[in-house]
């Protein structure tokens, strides 16, 4: 059911936004942990955040999502760590991905209902079995030596 869910939600984006824009978010916390969400639609651990929509600057999305997925409110303003291609997922999709130190968010009650099945504060460089792809990459390449892709996950083929 998930996946045709998925399935659907892709179909209908590609007909409603042929172009579209993803933000996603390394929030730290004072550990020097990051916070991973699990979907209850999607299989895997993400990095939160979600789709840019019409007439949205970026920046209010990412806060938007964080509030939603994790319950982080953002007090300053995160440093934009890349923009990425996504195209194995949707041809023209591109991923903005944020860095959130600790001291630019604060706790508030996350407003999402249904979206979310787990949350985890883990160490970026030992994340829990399911991570996906571009969280796996993204965060090697922020915390760790791994060089830096234009490509969100696996580069196209």
């Amino acid at each position: 059911m998930a996946s045709l869910r998925t399935q659907l939600f892709h179909t209908y984006a590609r007909l409603r936004r042929p172009m579209t824009l993803g933000v996603r978010a390394a929030v730290e916390n004072a550990s020097g942990q990051v916070f991973l969400v699990r979907h209850t639609y999607v299989k895997g651990w993400y990095m939160p955040g979600g789709g840019v929509e019409r007439a949205e600057p970026a920046i209010e999305a990412l806060a938007r999502e964080l509030v939603e997925e994790g319950g982080i409110r953002l007090t300053g303003t995160p440093d934009l760590v890349g923009v990425y291609s996504n195209h194995p997922v949707f041809r023209n999709d591109h991923v903005l991905l944020y860095r959130v130190p600790h001291t630019r968010w604060e706790e508030t009650r996350a407003t999402s209902v249904g979206e979310i099945a787990e949350t985890a504060w883990v160490d970026p460089l030992r994340l829990p079995d399911g991570a996906s792809p571009g969280t796996i990459r993204r965060l090697a390449e922020i915390y760790g030596s791994e060089g830096t892709s234009p490509y969100w996950g696996a580069r196209p083929a």
